[in-house]
């Protein structure tokens, strides 16, 4: 008997193999609830599969059909347009920088040095994302208010006062956005391997030289995207921002807050202002795509 015999008698013959390969077909055509779907898919889970892609994708494509495309270049090159655009880039820019200096170190901490209450500490740091950005605009006024915990002292103290002025602004954006930061880092660093540091360190660099030289740059793409999404969610701050640094065309408006304004006045600047960041919020998934609009 030859190689290829002996091949199809250990496998059950060629016959067989032919079987298993028609059964598998079928199996990838029809699901378990026996309809079938698109690529396979069965029917009760295609269906509200896409329903849920309507619901999801229907207000943008109605977006841009009512969107007022004559009078847009009108609309956008307003002054008070520009305004709030400049002030969102500014604040949206700084608050990301804040949250790159002091996220960064806190979330090497959560993942590098083991501390009684860790997990503790990691629910207070990502406690931002699930708190209604109302709460937190009146949990920062009751902190760093002119009557706050800590405000009142920055007052006496300094002559500092945060709310309703653009530092108000970036502080809170900094305050929602920076736990995107935080726990894109920290997931980085858990899946970045610690010898490398163990390494430096045994050749005589000191902890924060290992970090410096030889962590950074490997958590790099994640730091990067963190940053990202940490712009993103602080360009669409409204409720933190509204609540803590008030509404000042010029000094606190950002593009939310004249999206909001915009609506009770003239829908069609809003709708203009919602496609500006509509496009950035595109732009933003554009540049995660490998990050986030990939399979695995």
């Amino acid at each position: 008997m030859d190689k290829a015999g002996a091949a199809d008698t250990l496998t059950g013959g060629p016959r067989r193999g032919r079987v298993r390969e028609e059964r598998g077909g079928r199996a990838g055509r029809t699901g378990p609830g026996g309809g079938r779907g698109l690529g396979g898919a069965p029917l009760p889970l295609l269906v509200p599969a896409l329903i849920g892609l309507v619901f999801l994708v229907l207000p943008l494509v109605a977006l841009l059909i009512r969107a007022p495309w004559r009078s847009m270049p009108d609309l956008l090159t307003s002054s008070e347009v520009w305004q709030a655009l400049q002030l969102s880039l500014l604040c949206a820019t700084a608050a990301t920088a804040v949250s790159l200096v002091i996220g960064v170190p806190l979330a090497w901490l959560l993942a590098r040095v083991e501390f009684p209450g860790r997990g503790l500490v990691r629910a207070l740091v990502t406690l931002p994302l699930v708190l209604p950005p109302v709460v937190g605009g009146v949990a920062l006024l009751m902190a760093l208010g002119r009557n706050g915990v800590v405000g009142r002292l920055l007052d006496d103290w300094f002559g500092v006062t945060l709310p309703f002025t653009t530092a108000g602004v970036v502080v809170a954006e900094a305050f929602v956005a920076m736990p995107f930061l935080v726990i894109s880092v920290e997931g980085t660093l858990r899946a970045a391997d610690p010898r490398y540091e163990e390494a430096a360190t045994t050749l005589g660099a000191s902890r924060f030289t290992a970090f410096r030289r030889v962590t950074l740059p490997l958590i790099a793409p994640g730091v990067a995207a963190g940053a990202v999404l940490a712009w993103a969610r602080a360009l669409g701050e409204f409720g933190a921002t509204i609540t803590f640094a008030g509404n000042f065309p010029g000094r606190t408006q950002t593009m939310p807050l004249a999206v909001y304004l915009a609506l009770q006045n003239d829908p069609e600047a809003a709708i203009a202002l919602s496609l500006v960041l509509l496009g950035v919020s595109i732009a933003v998934l554009a540049g995660l795509r490998d990050r986030w609009m990939t399979a695995s």
